[in-house]
């Protein structure tokens, strides 16, 4: 049973017992009435409950406690002293967080041994108000109706507030504190209300006039504790909206208008009504209807839907010498019917006098409407129409426009032509479907002025004026001709809209592009540039005319730089050093070393030996070379290839006949016997080549020719996998050196003033050899 020593702090006896015969038992359990701790106290630590165990008299007791806020989240939020039993709270406690706790007590021995059952303390948090109550918005939105009465629901807010609902701290009022008008200063009157429980905003007092005030704001008040505690503001916005109490009226109510007889379906003037609605509402819009007057239903009025204005028709020809004046009769009303809450005025009416003119006849269009077709690129001052309205009696005309919203027309008013004052544009506002609405009026000056208007309707038709911009134009792609995902994506824009823009055509316009490119459309607006062969790593500049399917079709020419690189299994392009020393590229690059090492190890000799005849041996002749008669060997001169471009375009004969060369000899010195062609016999004599040197470029092709043409013939020339032999010194050659080649004196009476015609490399060579 609980024993309570005083009422603070609390004693519990949780564990009350009795002895018999030296055997204890324990008594049904009590049950214990939970802690009360108020939430944000001050006082820590704060001595809660002490709790005894009837062991206490027999032996030392040790005390514990388990549970959430002791050894469970949270943690450290009570504690208990193991001797004396106290427990406290060791900070403030928050009930929005924790309402209540639920801990074991243990009376343990010294050694450990449970000396009763656990035994279960609730502490409940009690609620402080602490917390303030919140809008859940900020700002409120609403709307009531003009004219609307006392008492009439508008809209509802709401708060909410984290204290104990069963408590003061949460019971909740509502209130507004303000007003202001939409305009200011409009209305001064209290005219909205709230119920304070359930915060349902309704209005007070009459005078709700849409054409007065357009809204309220205003400022709204929460407070808990029945509204004596804490206080949150927030705004509502209640607009008020229009009703249909505002019926349309004449202004003014007397209209005179004339009418030239015989002549149907033109405008003979407008008219006008008000109206206090909201405008561009079914409140707003007015209909007019012809009431009296139009028997024979030669009028028609309509309404113009922008200024809401009524325009007047003749659709029946008039007769002057049936009746010279009609007087119509008509009337105004709303597209939505009045509000119960309107005036009960009569419905206004206006009267129109119509004078029909005896002319004998009234100027006339030729057509109408006019229907032009005309590009929209047209150069200002361009004649778009002419003679578009006659007189029967060759009076004088006047022309006018009388719509013309863009600005795009100028009119003779003497003789009628329309021109352009500037190019049109199809993607204006007032073109719909490339068509663009204007109206002509013609006066007859010489007859009362009476005009006749016409419709004059534009065609446009847009025409072909951007061309298509090629992108990107730069990229890069795999130098292996076979892969699939070798190759540049290309595509094109254009400003210009369909059907003067995609699709769009590639092409190559280079017929030596073509041959190591080729591009292939995707679809109408992308196509994939690709190499058709293996490419040597580098930077190529591919031309492509992208062209778009307007007409007349335009196109552009756009270079397009390609880096062609060799890649790895992933497509994407290897580093420069992977590159080199890879596999196939690789072996290229050191091949193209030893080349150019080869070619300088040449130019080393050669200068060499022009030392040598020019300082060593100078009084050495032609016939007294230092090669002549020392070998029996074949000495072969061969053109090694490369490829290399001369400089200019003076030089671009001498470069094609170079590089023809280069494509089917090589330059080089061998000795020794030289295996023999299997397909000719053995023993034949070999064939005889040229000797005599080309003395002019244009004869290098034909000088080479002449040797392939020997050496194909020639059974003692290397098998076909071997360089051919352009040029054969046998023994007994006039060339005892590479620089007496078919000379047949000294170095001083041979001519090399050929070789300053064969271009800039060949000037060097030929200056190396200058007697002078």
């Amino acid at each position: 049973k609980w024993k309570l020593e005083d009422l603070n702090p609390v004693v519990l006896y949780p564990w009350r017992q009795r002895s018999s015969g030296g055997l204890s038992r324990v008594k049904r359990d009590w049950i214990i009435p939970p802690i009360r701790v108020l939430e944000n106290s001050k006082q820590v630590p704060e001595n809660l409950v002490q709790i005894k165990s009837d062991k206490i008299f027999t032996g030392e007791v040790i005390y514990k406690l388990e549970g959430p806020g002791v050894d469970q989240d949270p943690k450290d939020l009570f504690e208990i002293d193991d001797k004396t039993g106290w427990i406290r709270s060791m900070i403030p406690l928050d009930r929005e967080k924790n309402r209540s706790f639920t801990l074991k007590a243990f009376a343990l021995s010294p050694s450990g041994e449970r000396l009763e059952n656990p035994s279960t303390i609730e502490i409940v948090v009690l609620d402080q108000n602490d917390n303030r109550p919140n809008f859940s918005q900020k700002e409120f939105s609403g709307s009531v109706s003009e004219f609307s009465v006392p008492g009439t629901s508008v809209m509802s807010v709401t708060a909410t507030d984290a204290d104990d609902p069963t408590t003061d701290n949460a019971i909740l009022s509502y209130s507004i504190i303000g007003q202001e008008s939409i305009p200011p200063l409009r209305i001064n009157k209290t005219m909205f209300g709230i119920n304070n429980e359930t915060g349902a905003i309704y209005t007070r007092d009459v005078g709700l006039d849409w054409e007065v005030v357009k809204g309220f704001r205003l400022t709204l008040q929460v407070a808990d504790m029945s509204g004596m505690g804490l206080i949150s503001l927030a705004n509502a916005v209640i607009h008020v909206t229009d009703i249909n109490n505002n019926p349309p009226q004449f202004a003014p109510d007397l209209y005179t208008m004339s009418a030239v007889e015989n002549k149907v379906d033109f405008v003979i003037g407008w008219v006008n009504a008000t109206d206090n609605d909201e405008p561009g509402t079914g409140n707003w819009e007015t209909k007019y209807t012809i009431a009296k007057g139009n028997p024979s239903r030669n009028f028609a009025i309509r309404t113009d839907p922008v200024t809401n204005e009524g325009i007047l028709s003749v659709v029946k020809a008039l007769d002057y010498e049936t009746q010279e004046v009609y007087t119509l009769t008509l009337t105004v009303e709303n597209v939505n019917p009045l509000s119960i809450k309107a005036p009960k005025d009569p419905v206004s009416s206006a009267t129109v006098v119509v004078t029909v003119v005896n002319e004998n006849e009234a100027p006339r269009f030729n057509k109408d409407p006019i229907e032009i077709v005309v590009l929209e690129s047209v150069d200002p001052g361009t004649l778009l129409a002419s003679n578009i309205a006659y007189d029967p009696d060759n009076a004088k005309l006047k022309y006018d426009i009388l719509r013309d919203p863009e600005g795009w027309l100028i009119i003779n008013h003497e003789t009628g032509e329309i021109a352009a004052r500037k190019p049109f544009d199809v993607r204006s506002p007032h073109v719909k479907n490339n068509i663009y609405n204007a109206v002509i009026r013609v006066t007859d000056t010489d007859a009362g002025g009476i005009s006749t208007t016409a419709s004059l309707v534009i065609t446009l038709r847009e025409t072909n004026d951007f061309f298509p911009q090629l992108f990107p134009q730069m990229g890069t792609v795999c130098s292996e001709s076979g892969r699939e995902t070798s190759g540049l994506f290309l595509s094109a824009v254009d400003e210009d809209l369909p059907p003067h823009a995609e699709p769009f055509t590639f092409q190559l316009q280079d017929i030596n592009v073509s041959a190591n490119w080729t591009i292939i459309q995707v679809n109408e607006t992308h196509a994939v540039l690709r190499p058709l062969v293996e490419l040597e790593i580098g930077e190529y500049a591919v031309t492509v005319l992208v062209t778009d399917s307007g007409t007349p079709s335009l196109g552009a020419y756009a270079q397009v730089n390609v880096t062609v690189c060799l890649c790895g299994k992933d497509g994407e392009c290897k580093t420069e050093a992977a590159a080199i020393f890879g596999t196939r590229v690789g072996v290229s690059f050191i091949a193209l070393l030893v080349i150019m090492a080869s070619i300088a190890l040449l130019l080393c000799k050669l200068k060499a030996h022009r030392y040598m005849n020019t300082h060593i041996f100078p009084n050495v002749s032609k016939g007294e070379g230092l090669l002549v008669g020392e070998s029996d060997e074949d000495i072969r001169d061969n053109v090694l290839n490369y490829d290399e471009q001369g400089g200019g375009e003076e030089d671009e004969v001498r470069q094609h006949n170079m590089l023809q060369l280069a494509e089917n000899s090589y330059l080089v010195t061998s000795s020794g016997k030289q295996p023999l062609r299997k397909d000719y016999p053995d023993n034949l004599p070999s064939p005889s080549y040229p000797r005599k040197p080309p003395a002019d470029p244009t004869d290098i092709e034909d000088f080479i020719n002449d040797g392939l043409e020997a050496a194909d013939h020639d059974p003692n020339v290397p098998p076909y996998d071997t360089a051919l032999i352009y040029d054969y010194e046998s023994d007994g050659s006039l060339a005892g050196s590479l620089s007496s080649i078919a000379s047949a004196s000294s170095d001083g009476d041979q001519d090399y003033d050929y070789l300053n015609d064969w271009g800039p490399r060949f000037k060097k060579l030929a200056n190396m050899y200058d007697p002078r």
